[in-house]
Order: structure tokens, then sequence, then C-alpha cells
């Protein structure tokens, strides 16, 4: 065990080991958050970056904190997995840390613990220790249901949560060095931002993906974060005895992504009964795949009842999509979706005689790649105008590149949406 805690430990002899880490925009909020008592948990999917997030939390903590106070462990190294039914195991972790790096336990210990998810009953460990020590815990995990066992009961009232999500378009921006620091500069570099766009909005925001310049790998990687969350995470947690099945019925869910989900006709179409196909669909929220999103009514039981809509969590997965075209207005209203569930997971559609994409926070958003049209600009604009007695404070109409004012509707291309709003 001791080579694996020198292994995710090298910040105890080399403080500078995490200074080419990507930063992200979530560090300022987790920072935060290092100054409570509570747990901090951060979830998100496999691959988005929770562990460089911690490393770069740690980055920050050596300037005030002695390194041997601070300890990181990764509980998917395969030398846990024999001891992964046993949460004692955890206690054993710990003791040999206090053995091999020699903490001063007299002031706060940070320990930082990357998917907590692998060990049953982890929870106990975290209680035990919580209550009467002066340990900091920050815990991570890719399941949303992570505090929501019979065991995590007992941690109620104790965990603060963060979500982390791949890369948005501006720390996309970020990493390949476009400056955004002004309005100026932004229009300066609106070609160069135009480009970016185009490469995002295809291959969304996963680092190992925008990282390497092969489109083939690219989209080998995407499958591969695909097929982990669902063989690795999926099948073994919910005990899923037809694993191809579940992968299937993803990979056509990827090809109707933005659209209304009916599980009859998922049933029919896929050979797989109605419940079981609900079943999976909340594994793949479950697991930060795809979200799913209401139809607003302003009776909640109402709305809970509602067809959802499908969108996914990544704008690079419907590179995986199972019809050879791709629909670049399905790739954009997945972009504005991602963009605005990251500010507001209550976020909703409206659909009547019209249909306006997402409606959050008193503000009404419709999505279209163009409207060169005069009938689709028509359509769109009356949308806006059904739902008048909502008393909408904004109405916007987000397209690839269009920007101009239609009476109270504000007409506005992606990338100025997402850099200005």
């Amino acid at each position: 065990m001791e080579s694996i805690l020198l292994e995710d430990n090298k910040h105890w002899f080399d403080s500078s080991c995490y200074d080419d880490f990507t930063t992200r925009e979530l560090l300022v909020k987790a920072l935060d958050f290092l100054h409570t008592k509570e747990i901090l948990a951060i979830i998100g999917a496999r691959r988005v970056g929770k562990s460089t997030l911690a490393k770069l939390m740690i980055k920050e903590l050596l300037q005030e904190v002695e390194a041997k106070n601070i300890f990181f462990i990764n509980l998917e190294k395969p030398a846990f997995i024999p001891f992964k039914e046993d949460a004692s195991y955890l206690e054993k972790i710990f003791d040999e840390y206090l053995k091999l790096a020699n903490p001063d336990i007299s002031k706060k210990i940070y320990f930082f613990i990357d998917e907590i998810q692998i060990f049953k009953n982890w929870e106990v460990f975290i209680k035990s220790r919580y209550e009467n020590s002066n340990i900091k815990f920050i815990i991570t995990g890719s399941n949303s249901s992570l505090l929501t066992s019979n065991y995590a009961t007992v941690l109620t009232g104790r965990v603060l949560k963060l979500r982390l999500y791949s890369f948005n378009f501006k720390e996309f921006l970020h990493y390949k060095k476009i400056d955004l620091s002004s309005k100026l500069l932004i229009v300066k570099n609106k070609i160069d931002i135009k480009r970016a766009f185009d490469e995002y909005m295809k291959w969304g925001g996963y680092f190992s993906v925008i990282s390497n310049e092969n489109e083939e790998i690219k989209k080998e990687i995407l499958k591969n974060i695909a097929e982990d969350i669902i063989l690795k995470d999926i099948v073994p947690r919910y005990n899923i005895k037809n694993s191809s099945q579940i992968r299937d019925m993803f990979f056509y869910i990827v090809s109707n992504a933005t659209n209304t989900v009916n599980y009859s006709t998922l049933s029919n179409k896929l050979g797989i009964d109605a419940k079981t196909v609900k079943d999976y669909i909340t594994y793949f929220e479950d697991n930060f795949l795809i979200s799913q999103i209401s139809n607003y009514h302003n009776k909640l039981s109402e709305q809970i009842k509602s067809a959802k809509k499908i969108y996914l969590n990544d704008n690079g997965f419907l590179n995986l999509s199972i019809s050879s075209n791709r629909n670049f207005g399905v790739s954009l209203e997945n972009l504005v979706f991602n963009f605005l569930y990251e500010k507001d997971e209550n976020l909703t559609y409206l659909k009547d005689k019209y249909e306006i994409d997402f409606f959050s926070n008193k503000s009404l958003y419709q999505v279209t790649f163009n409207i060169d049209d005069e009938s689709t600009k028509k359509r769109e604009l009356n949308a806006f105008g059904y739902f008048d007695s909502l008393n909408a404070s904004q109405k916007i109409l987000v397209t690839y590149d269009i920007n101009e004012q239609y009476e109270d509707v504000e007409v506005i291309s992606c990338d100025n949406f997402i850099l200005l709003k």
C-alpha cells in the first residue's frame, strides 16, 4: 500500500507537481467550501476532471498547509478491488497514511477520497471520523445518488455538494488561450472564437477529447467514456444482466437527443419492456450521461408527470449517433441546454399549441440554427407571443450566427449568448 500512497501524494515531495493542470471555474467555489466543517462532495461523470479539481485544490492549499497534512487517495486502484465490500479497509488506508506521512494531528488534515462510491458503506467510515476529529473530508463520486443510500442518511446535514461538468465553452477558450478578459478583446478575437465554437459544438468539453487533434481518436475516446460509464458503473451497480442491451439503448437515445421520450415507443423499437426502458434512462441520468427536463406546469404534480425531453450532458456524445447525418440544429440546442442547465437544474420546456425550448428564471429561450426561412422565423417568434401570459423578463432566440432585435425578442448568436449572458 505504501507505493500507492506515495504515488497519489506527489505533493509531499514536490510542491510544483500540479502546476501544469488546467484550471476550472468551479475551483473558486470549491476553495470557499474548504473553510467549512461539512464534508465537501464533488460529483460528476467519469473523466470530467474531478481528480484534477481535487489536485488543483491541493495546489492552493499548499500555500498555507503543511504538505503531509493533505492526503489524497484514488479508490479505483486495482489493488483496492478485493476490499471494496469492506468499509473498514478505509480505516487501514487512513492508518497507513498516518504512519507513512506522520502529519501534525494538532492541525487540520485535508482528506481527499476520489471515487468513494467504489467502497460499499463508505459512509460509516466518514461518520466515525467526522464528528470528533480535525479532518476536512473532500470526496468525489460519479453517481448523483451518492448521498441517497440508507447509510448516507447518517450524513444528512453534514455534506455540501458541488457538481462538476465537462469543460464549458469559456473554459474551452481558456484552454485554447483565447483572451476573453474584456468585451473589446472578445470582438477582436471573434474569428478565433467562432472557429473554436464550431469545434466545441461538435466535440464537447471532455479534456481527453479536446486535447487530441485526431478526429477518429476523439470519437473513439468519447465511445470509451460512454462505455466505461455503462459497463463499469451502471451494469455492476444495478446488477444488469444484459449489458449489450443497455449499451445499445444509450446509442439509440443519442440519435434522438433533444426529443421527448416515449417509453412505449422505445420499448417497441428496442424490444425491451417499458419499465426496463424507464429504469435504464434513470440509470443514464444518475450517472451523468443524460439529463431530462419536464414540461412546465404551475402545478408541480402535473409537471412531474409530463413528458420528458432528453439531452446529452456533453455535445461530444452526439458523434456516437447511429445516424450518419449530423444535425446542426440538434447540436446547437443541446449546447444551449448544457449552458442553461449548469446555471439552473430546474430548467423546463413549454409545449402547448407552440413550443418554447427552455423556460428558466422567468426567461424564455428558443433555439434554431438559422431564421433564413420566413416561415421558420415566423414560427419561432410566434411561440414567444403565445406564452405572453408568463410575463417573461427576457425573450431570447438563440441562432448560430445572427444578432438582431425583433420587437421584444432578442436574436443572438450562440457564441455571444454564452459569452455575454
